[in-house]
């Protein structure tokens, strides 16, 4: 029998952090039906839609 060891990262390793937000329920109800339609999770849509619009964000 050969003997194969399996590595487990530490909870919190994988460079996600965890957080809490407050979102409108229309937003969530639209969020959750891209994430219907799309087969994604909401937090992995949730991810998709802020890496792609937070370059486009502008304080002024």
């Amino acid at each position: 029998m050969v003997n194969k060891t399996i590595k487990i990262a530490k909870k919190g390793d994988d460079g996600y952090k965890i957080i809490s937000v407050r979102i409108k329920e229309n937003t969530l109800l639209k969020i959750d039906k891209l994430s219907e339609d799309s087969n994604r999770s909401r937090n992995e849509l949730i991810n998709i839609i802020l890496e792609s619009a937070i370059d486009y964000v502008e304080i002024s």
